[in-house]
This record gives C-alpha cells, sequence and structure tokens, in this order.
C-alpha cells in the first residue's frame, strides 16, 4: 500500500471527494493500513460500504480492485489461489 496521505484528515477530505463519507475510526484504520503498508480486512453487514470504500480508495491510489466474495466455507487455498469472482459469487447464490 502507499501512504500518500499525510493525515487521517487528508484522507478523510479524499474520501468525501469522491463521495464516500468515511468516520473517524474508518479513517483512521485505512491511515494507518496505508502508513503502515499493511491489509486491511473490513467485514460487517451488506451494504455498509464495505466494497464502496475499496472502490474509492483503489481509485485514489491508482491502483486495480480485486474483489473477494467469501461465503461460509472458503479457506485459504481458495481465497488466495483459485480466485475467480463469477464461480465464487454462483457458490454463495447455491447456499
Amino acid at each position: 500500500m502507499d501512504g500518500r496521505f499525510a493525515s487521517v484528515d487528508e484522507l478523510q477530505a479524499q474520501l468525501g471527494s469522491h463521495a464516500y463519507l468515511a468516520d473517524r475510526g474508518l479513517a483512521t484504520a485505512i491511515h494507518l493500513a496505508l502508513s503502515l503498508d499493511k491489509p486491511l480486512l473490513l467485514e460487517g453487514e451488506a451494504g455498509v460500504g464495505k466494497t464502496e470504500v475499496a472502490k474509492v480508495l483503489a481509485e485514489l491510489l491508482g491502483r486495480r480492485l480485486i474483489r473477494l466474495q467469501c461465503y461460509e466455507g472458503i479457506d485459504a487455498s481458495q481465497a488466495l489461489y483459485e480466485w475467480n469472482y463469477a464461480r465464487q459469487l454462483l457458490a454463495v447464490r447455491a447456499m
């Protein structure tokens, strides 16, 4: 990751400029992950904005977004080495 945002406030403003309103806690977590060059895993109910913040961050950082649809029963090898969004989506719908 790239720590190109000087502060949490700057990151929050950049997210807002792309129509994503992040609260202070989320902006802080993202800023720390970027600054420390560490991954950030987002979890939560459907519709809370996990994918949207990932899309906005990818755009702000000039990176390609790779989306992983998780579901009960997915294991590390499937998530890390057998990435196929369409197949994962079909598996989720079949449940």
